[in-house]
């Protein structure tokens, strides 16, 4: 009987061995089914993907000069300090995408207020031709990222007196310059109208 108990007892303990180790062969097998298709099949053919149908899109929407060298992304604005050229918005942090954000700063903070008027004493002294009554609100404030590449086809024009006395341009071909790079609302509903500033700059560099 003891005999009986003790075989029993042995084809139990394989059996439960057995079953263990099935299920531990269980979770390496999908372990690495996972791996494969999540970390190795799905990235490869997003990319595949992505780069057939939207090359440009997927690279980082490169901007290239006439030498094909990338100048930026269309997606990111730059800080041009340059008078001749158009300037962007402000940026808490200098339009460095590696960390996007602002420091949202209430309109009575300090160092919001003494932000914008450093701005707005840079640009009466660039720009003497237009009152300040005139600069629009954009050019003074950050975005909630810090790194929108767009600024408001007003707050191009009121630019347009500066960079024509410096670059000896007519006012007239710099406003058409401006409309030509003006982009409408997204679906024609949504959003505002836009310039992009990278865009502009570079057909400006052109003329």
């Amino acid at each position: 009987m003891n005999k009986k108990m003790d075989y029993d007892y042995i084809q139990e303990q394989e059996q439960e061995h057995e079953s263990k180790a099935s299920y531990i062969l269980s979770v390496v097998r999908l372990s690495a089914i996972c791996i494969i298709l999540c970390g190795i099949v799905y990235p490869l053919a997003s990319t595949a993907i992505a780069q057939a149908l939207m090359p440009s899109q997927a690279n980082g929407s490169l901007l290239k000069d006439n030498k094909g060298q990338a100048v930026g992304s269309e997606l990111i604005g730059q800080s041009f300090t340059n008078p001749a050229l158009f300037h962007g918005r402000v940026s808490s942090i200098e339009y460095n995408a590696a960390g996007s954000g602002s420091n949202n700063y209430g309109p009575s903070n300090p160092d919001m207020l003494q932000r914008t008027s450093d701005f707005i004493y840079q640009w009466q002294a660039d720009n003497p031709d237009v009152p300040v009554a005139e600069l629009p609100v954009d050019l003074v404030t950050n975005s909630g990222s810090g790194l929108d590449p767009h600024i408001s086809p007003a707050a191009a024009a009121v630019q347009i007196p500066r960079i024509s006395n410096l670059t000896g341009i007519p006012a007239e071909q710099l406003e058409a310059l401006v409309a030509e790079y003006t982009e409408g609302r997204d679906l024609g509903i949504f959003g505002e109208e836009r310039v992009n500033v990278l865009k502009l700059n570079m057909a400006l560099l052109d003329k």
